[in-house]
């Protein structure tokens, strides 16, 4: 996708804050409303802007506990795997990964209670499952959905 100084301006803008308007971005960019609804409608339908949603404070809604979840998976049946695990609503990030290992899953739950009832319930069950190994989250020095857009823009 091409996307101009103007359309950069706009994303930043909604990736901090996905709320605004066509007439707040306007005002921000120095555009008409309707020429910013315009490249509103645009960056949505081309996927530029995939979605916009609110940003929830885990321990508010019980999902404190953070796990990354390093996954050995067999070839045989690792799709049927893959896609069981995408559809998990306390699997955050999925990432096929280079190295020794197959997959890295990031998930939020409520408490290492909850993580060991996801691996029993969830993940060991499936058969192309080898092997995992979980790592507990501390404390996030930073989490951002914030994506660094060109020349360092976010």
């Amino acid at each position: 996708m091409d996307l101009d100084e103007t359309d950069l301006r706009i994303a930043a803008l909604l990736q901090q804050d996905g709320r605004l308007s066509a007439t707040e971005i306007a005002r921000e960019i120095g555009l008409s409303v309707s020429a910013a609804n315009e490249r509103l409608r645009r960056l949505l339908s081309n996927g530029t802007v995939r979605q916009t949603a609110a940003l929830l404070d885990p321990a508010a809604v019980d999902a404190a506990c953070c796990c990354f979840l390093l996954l050995d998976l067999a070839w045989q049946g690792e799709a049927e795997a893959i896609a069981a695990l995408a559809a998990r609503p306390e699997v955050m990030e999925l990432h096929h990964i280079s190295g020794p290992h197959s997959y890295l899953m990031k998930i939020r739950v409520k408490d290492p209670a909850a993580v060991q009832r996801f691996l029993t319930e969830a993940v060991k069950p499936l058969p192309a499952i080898l092997r995992t190994e979980t790592i507990f989250s501390l404390q996030a020095e930073k989490e951002s959905p914030t994506l660094l857009l060109r020349e360092g823009k976010a």
